[in-house]
């Protein structure tokens, strides 16, 4: 039975929802926007994203690649490497995450000032 009191964007199995739990999240913008330059090994991606880890570097690459917004290619070097790319449909992510992030640069001041308050509010105990 579907609850009618929930907007059905909020539905457990919704596609939105799934895409958000997905792919929008920190590490899957970051590598997105790093691909967006050009195709990149693992290495390079771990070294460029501050407190990344191996784990969850490799769980992100796996979710972009699962989505079809990034592909993986094994390099017959040696040792074996392995590079990513983003794909076409990649590619259109790159104008909403970059609105997020100008937005997010203009208004710096005031989620720090809002931050400030919040946290110099008392706070009920109860």
């Amino acid at each position: 039975m579907v609850p009618t009191d929930v907007d059905p964007i909020f539905f457990a199995d919704c596609a939105a929802r799934s895409f958000f739990d997905q792919v929008a999240n920190k590490w899957a913008v970051m590598i997105l926007t790093i691909l967006s330059d050009r195709p990149t090994r693992f290495n390079e991606m771990k070294r460029r994203l501050e407190g990344v880890t191996h784990k969850a570097l490799t769980q992100a690459l796996r979710r972009l690649e699962r989505n079809g917004l990034i592909a993986r290619r094994v390099l017959a070097t040696s040792p074996v490497a392995v590079e990513y790319s983003i794909t076409p449909l990649g590619k259109t992510l790159q104008v909403p995450f970059a609105a997020v992030y100008d937005w997010s640069i203009d208004h710096l001041d005031d989620l720090e000032a809002a931050r400030r308050d919040y946290d110099a509010k008392p706070r009920d105990t109860t």
